[in-house]
């Protein structure tokens, strides 16, 4: 293919144009020892699991939500025995370069699905980090001038399958993005507990509108970087949400635009919260989705913002 696409997402927003989103045509059940956070697990152990079928039923019904709203959908590569689901994990967008992502070991065929995509993009635009970077799509949150990263350094980084992104990744966009303010953000790990870990940034910190945000203080190391994007927001913009609302993906919506947000049907709290601020929902089912620590925004790679 030629380099036709040129990339551009400046915050989590603006009206979406082009969009990747994850697919489960060649989901496999996996044993106990291939999954990596505590919501996937849990189901796994009390056969809850989700199925295949039911899988790809609701990404579609996603694809065709979004595509309802005029957005352009683009399918990954397919990869033969691979949960394709979460596409935010392998790749993100800041501006107008694609950063592939730095993911666990035994994942590393998920990159795969992105061959097409890549070769549609300029190769200066692409960004391959070194090995000691980690960084997942999901622990980036981009705000025009800011550049929200959650991250984890304690000192049992490696032994945490649930930590993603490293303090590398704040060093390298501080000298790579120069003209951004790059925020870190510590988040809370747990292997075991869902409700003690923030999976990704995005799972306990997401904004919405034109100055609004959804935050779970729950989910984060430190207080301090709670009080710092309340300040940043003003508390009467904040949807606070508990660390069982975290767990359960409350924070894990996805903006169309300023105007519009796909979110899922159970959640009233967010739902109705959003529509008293003339922001409209678009409620898709991803109950099955959702038992593998996931949801909307983790299922999506946005390339074009306008």
């Amino acid at each position: 293919m030629n380099s036709k696409l040129s990339l551009n997402i400046i915050d989590e927003v603006s009206q979406l144009s082009k969009v990747i989103v994850g697919q489960a045509n060649n989901f496999i059940k996996p044993d106990i020892s291939d999954l990596y956070d505590p919501t996937s697990k849990f189901h796994l152990n009390n056969n809850t699991y989700p199925k295949k079928k039911d899988l790809i039923k609701e990404l579609d019904s996603y694809k065709k939500a979004l595509r309802e709203n005029n957005i352009e959908v683009i399918e990954l590569d397919s990869v033969k025995d691979c949960n394709q689901i979460f596409a935010r994990d392998i790749g993100f967008v800041i501006d107008d370069f694609f950063i592939i992502s730095n993911i666990l070991p035994h994942r590393q065929n998920e990159i795969n699905g992105l061959k097409s995509i890549l070769n549609m993009i300029d190769k200066e635009k692409i960004i391959r980090l070194k090995d000691d970077i980690h960084v997942e799509g999901g622990d980036i949150i981009v705000a025009k001038d800011k550049l929200y990263v959650g991250y984890y350094d304690e000192a049992d980084y490696k032994q945490q399958i649930t930590a993603r992104t490293n303090f590398n990744a704040i060093v390298f966009f501080k000298k790579f993005f120069t003209e951004k303010d790059i925020i870190p953000l510590k988040l809370k790990k747990s292997s075991l507990d869902p409700e003690n870990n923030a999976l990704h940034l995005d799972c306990c910190f997401q904004p919405v509108g034109n100055k609004y945000a959804v935050i779970c203080k729950d989910g984060f190391y430190n207080s301090n970087d709670y009080n710092l994007l309340v300040k940043e927001y003003g508390v009467d913009n904040v949807l606070n949400i508990t660390s069982k609302e975290m767990s359960k993906m409350l924070c894990n919506f996805f903006s169309i635009s300023e105007k519009i947000v796909v979110s899922d049907y159970k959640f009233d709290k967010l739902n109705n919260w959003l529509k008293e601020r003339n922001i409209k929902v678009v409620k898709v089912k991803l109950n099955e989705v959702g038992k593998q620590g996931g949801l909307f925004r983790c299922s999506t790679l946005p390339l074009i913002r306008l």
